[in-house]
C-alpha cells in the first residue's frame, strides 16, 4: 500500500465509512422499516407472523453492517469515536435498548398463544424498529448542526449537551426523514417478500405515504440548511497529510456552508437528485405493482440522502457548535498512516467475503413468505 499516501488513505476511509453506513441503511434499514410497520400492516396473528418471518432469516446478518460501521469509526477515526460515543452515550443507550427488543421479541413472541402476550411483543418489535430509525436521524441532524463539545490542550473532550438537547425542530425533521426513508424501504421489502394479499396491499399504501413524506421532509431539510445558518468551513491553509491533531486547523461556523460543496463541485448534486428521484421511483413502482422497481427506488433514495449529508459536510465529520476550532475533519481526526494501511488490507480481504456471503444468503432464502407456510412450519417465528 506504499503507493497510497496519507491524504489518499484518509479519503478512502472517509468513503468506506459512507459505504458502511449506506450498507447498514440498505440491509438493516428494511428490517427496522418492517418492524415499524408491523402493527399497522398485519392485523391477525397469522399475518403478523408472516411479516416477522419476511425479515427473521436475515436480520442477524444485516447487523454485521452496524458492527462494521462502529468498528470502522473506532479504527479509522478514533477522535470521532471518542467524542461521539461519550457525548451521545444516552442516545446510543436508547438505541441499543430498543434494538435489544428485536431479538427478544422474535424469540419470545410466539412462546405463548395468549393474544395479549403476543400483542405486547408486537409493539416491542415496533419500538425496536421505530426508535432506532428516529434516533439515527436525530443524530445526523445533530452532526449537521454541530455537537456541543470542546477539546482542551491535551485533546480531552468535554461534552456540554444533554439528551433532550439533541431534539430540536431541525433534528426532529432529520429524525422523521430517517423514519420515512426506512419505512418506505420496509414497505418495498414487504412488497417483494409478502404473498399477494391484504398485508402486501396495506404495506404498499403505507409505502406511498412514506414516499411522499420522504420527498417533503428532504426538501424541508434542504431549506432549513440553506436558510437556518447551518454549516462550517475551514479557514487558512489545510494540510491533508499533516498529523492527526484536531487543534492544528481552524474552522468557523458559516451560514449555509453545507451547500457550498454542491456549488463548487456540481457533480455532487447526483446525491440529492438520487434521494428525490429514488423516492419518486419507489412510489411509481409501488403504484404500478413493480415490486423490484420499488425496492430499487427506495434503495436509491437511502443512498442519495445519506450521500448528500456526507458530501455536504466534507471535509468535516463532526463539527463543534460551541468551539468550531475543535471540529473533527477528514484531515485532522484519522488514525495514523500505518493503521489506515493495515486496516485497508483487512477491508480488501474481508469485505468481499462479507458481500459474497450476504449475496449467497439472500439467494438461498429468496422467495415470498405466505401465511400458510408460516403457520405450518415448526421453524417459523
Amino acid at each position: 500500500m506504499e503507493f497510497l499516501d496519507y491524504e489518499v488513505l484518509r479519503l478512502i476511509w472517509w468513503v468506506l465509512l459512507g459505504v458502511l453506513l449506506i450498507g447498514f441503511a440498505l440491509t438493516d434499514g428494511f428490517d427496522m422499516g418492517v418492524a415499524a410497520l408491523l402493527p399497522f400492516v398485519a392485523r391477525t396473528d397469522g399475518e403478523r407472523r408472516m411479516v416477522i418471518n419476511t425479515i427473521a432469516p436475515t436480520w442477524e446478518g444485516n447487523q454485521v453492517w452496524f458492527i462494521l460501521g462502529g468498528g470502522a469509526i473506532f479504527a479509522a477515526w478514533p477522535f470521532v469515536y471518542a467524542v461521539s460515543f461519550s457525548g451521545f452515550y444516552l442516545a446510543m443507550f436508547l438505541v441499543l435498548a430498543a434494538l435489544i427488543l428485536r431479538p427478544v421479541g422474535f424469540k419470545y413472541r410466539s412462546k405463548k398463544p395468549d393474544k395479549a402476550w403476543r400483542t405486547r411483543w408486537d409493539w416491542a418489535l415496533f419500538v425496536g424498529g421505530f426508535v432506532p430509525a428516529l434516533v439515527f436521524g436525530v443524530a445526523v441532524g445533530n452532526v449537521l448542526s454541530g455537537a456541543p463539545f470542546r477539546l482542551d490542550g491535551d485533546l480531552r473532550a468535554t461534552y456540554e449537551g444533554t439528551l433532550f438537547g439533541l431534539f430540536t425542530p431541525f433534528t426532529l425533521i432529520c429524525g422523521l426523514l430517517s423514519v420515512a426513508m426506512l419505512v418506505l424501504h420496509g414497505a418495498a421489502w414487504l412488497s417483494i417478500k409478502a404473498e399477494q394479499g391484504p398485508v402486501r396491499e396495506r404495506a404498499q399504501r403505507f409505502g406511498l405515504i412514506a414516499a411522499a413524506a420522504v420527498l417533503l421532509l428532504f426538501a424541508v431539510g434542504w431549506v432549513f440548511v440553506a436558510t437556518g445558518g447551518y454549516g462550517y468551513k475551514l479557514i487558512g491553509a489545510v494540510d491533508p497529510v499533516g498529523p492527526s491533531n484536531p487543534l492544528r486547523g481552524t474552522a468557523v461556523a458559516a451560514s449555509g456552508a453545507w451547500l457550498t460543496n454542491f456549488a463548487v463541485y456540481p457533480w455532487m448534486m447526483i446525491a440529492p437528485v438520487a434521494g428525490f428521484l429514488g423516492a419518486v421511483v419507489a412510489a411509481f413502482g409501488i403504484r404500478t405493482r413493480r415490486d423490484l422497481l420499488a425496492f430499487v427506488g427506495s434503495s436509491a433514495a437511502a443512498k442519495g440522502i445519506i450521500a448528500t449529508v456526507g458530501l455536504a459536510m466534507f471535509p468535516f465529520i463532526l463539527p463543534s457548535s460551541i468551539d468550531p476550532h475543535s471540529s473533527l475533519t477528514v484531515w485532522n481526526a484519522s488514525s495514523s498512516e500505518t493503521t489506515l494501511e493495515i486496516m485497508l488490507v483487512v477491508v480488501v480481504v474481508f469485505l468481499p467475503l462479507v458481500l459474497a456471503y450476504t449475496a449467497w444468503a439472500y439467494r438461498v432464502m429468496f422467495g415470498r413468505v405466505s401465511e400458510r407456510q408460516v403457520l405450518n412450519s415448526p421453524d417459523s417465528y
